[in-house]
C-alpha cells in the first residue's frame, strides 16, 4: 500500500497510533490530555508561539492565551499532582516555517517515567522507534554515543574545550555569517550542517550527555571534568526524531533558566514570554523522573519514507 498522500498517509499515521497506545498499554502508563492553551508559554528564544484572545469573562484570567509548543508544563504538574507514568499524543503549535521539512501544526508524543534517568528513557525510545519501523518490515542499527565522542569521532574536536574559531572552522565552505553567533550556536550548526547529513538511513543514533550550557530543563551532572546536561536526543538516518531528559525538579533553578531565556529573548529583540507559575509552584513536589518528547510528523516521514511533511499530513498549513 502506498502511504503518501492524504489518504496513504492517514492510514500510516492510524498504525502508527494504534502502536504508540499498545505500546504504552503494556507498560502500564497512562494517555492523558492536558489544555491546549496556556495563559504561560514558552521561553525558548528559538521557538516562536501563537497567541490569541479569550473575550469572555473578565474571572477566567489573562485574555492573552498562549498556543502550547509541548504538553511538557501542564504534564509536569500532573506528576507533581501523583498521576505516576503518563503520556500524551496530541497536537502542538509553533509560529515560523512551513514547507517541505516544517508544519506550524503538528503532532507531538511527550511521556514521563518515573524513576527513570535519561539513559533508561533512551533505551525505551529506542524501543518504540524500532517497534515503528517494524510496521513497515524494516529494522534499524543502534549506535550510542556521547556528545563528546561524537565530535570527536566525527570532527576531531573536542566540543567542550575547543575556541569558537576552532569550532568555526568546519564550517567555512557554508559562508555562515558570525554576527551575534556564540558557542552553541557553532556547536548547534556543526551538528546540522557536519554531523547530521553523515548518518546512516538504516541506523537510530543515540547521543547522550550534552554540555550543560545545552541543559534546557535537564538535571545537570558533576562527574569531573566539564559538568554535562543529562539529556539525549534520537535520530533515525539524518532525522532528528526525539529529545529527551532527566528531568529538572528544582523550583529555583527553573525559575533561574527561564529568566536567563527571557534575557536572551530581550538581546534579540523578542517579546518576553510570561512564566509558567503554575508549573514553578509544584516543581518541587515532582518525582525523579525522565521525559521526551517525539516528532510524529518526522516519524511518519521515516517510515513512509518522504522527506516532505505535506505527504504524511491530510492537509498542510497552506491548504489548511
Amino acid at each position: 500500500m502506498e502511504f503518501r498522500g492524504p489518504h496513504g498517509g492517514s492510514r500510516l499515521r492510524a498504525a502508527l497510533y494504534r502502536l504508540i497506545r499498545d505500546f504504552f498499554f503494556a507498560r502500564d502508563v497512562l494517555e492523558v490530555e492536558t489544555p491546549l492553551l496556556s495563559r504561560a508559554g514558552n521561553t525558548d528564544p528559538n521557538i516562536e508561539s501563537f497567541t490569541t484572545s479569550f473575550t469572555g469573562h473578565r474571572d477566567a484570567g489573562p485574555r492573552e492565551r498562549w498556543l502550547r509548543t509541548s504538553p511538557e508544563f501542564p504534564l509536569k504538574r500532573l506528576l507533581a499532582a501523583g498521576i505516576g507514568d503518563c503520556y500524551e499524543l496530541g497536537r502542538v503549535f509553533r509560529n515560523g516555517e512551513a514547507g517541505r521539512r516544517h508544519n506550524p501544526e503538528f503532532t507531538m508524543l511527550e511521556w514521563y517515567r518515573v524513576g527513570m534517568d535519561h539513559r533508561a528513557l533512551m533505551d525505551e525510545t529506542c524501543a518504540l522507534v524500532d517497534a515503528a519501523l517494524a510496521l513497515r518490515g524494516r529494522r534499524a542499527q543502534v549506535r550510542r554515543s556521547t556528545y563528546r565522542d561524537l565530535f570527536f569521532d566525527e570532527l576531531g574536536l573536542d566540543p567542550f574545550a575547543a575556541s569558537e574559531a576552532e569550532l568555526a572552522a568546519p564550517l567555512a565552505e557554508f559562508g555562515i555569517d558570525p554576527a551575534g553567533l556564540v558557542r552553541d550556536d557553532w556547536l548547534d550548526l556543526l551538528i546540522t550542517h557536519r554531523i547530521q547529513p553523515r548518518f546512516r538511513a538504516d541506523t537510530i543514533t543515540l547521543i547522550h550527555d550534552y554540555p550543560a550550557s545545552q541543559c534546557a530543563l535537564a538535571r545537570i551532572r558533576h562527574d569531573g571534568g566539564h559538568p554535562v546536561a543529562e539529556r539525549f536526543e534520537l535520530y533515525l538516518g539524518a532525522y532528528e526524531l526525539a529529545n529527551g531528559y532527566h528531568e529538572l525538579n528544582d523550583p529555583i533553578e527553573q525559575r533561574a533558566r527561564f529568566e536567563r531565556d527571557n534575557a536572551r529573548r530581550r538581546e534579540r529583540g523578542l517579546r518576553e514570554v510570561p512564566l509558567d507559575e503554575n508549573l514553578l509552584a509544584v516543581l518541587g513536589e515532582m518525582p525523579a523522573c525522565a521525559g521526551v518528547a517525539l516528532g510524529i510528523e518526522r516519524l511518519l516521514m521515516c517510515l513512509a519514507p518522504t522527506d516532505d511533511i505535506r505527504e504524511v499530513l491530510a492537509y498542510a498549513f497552506a491548504e489548511a
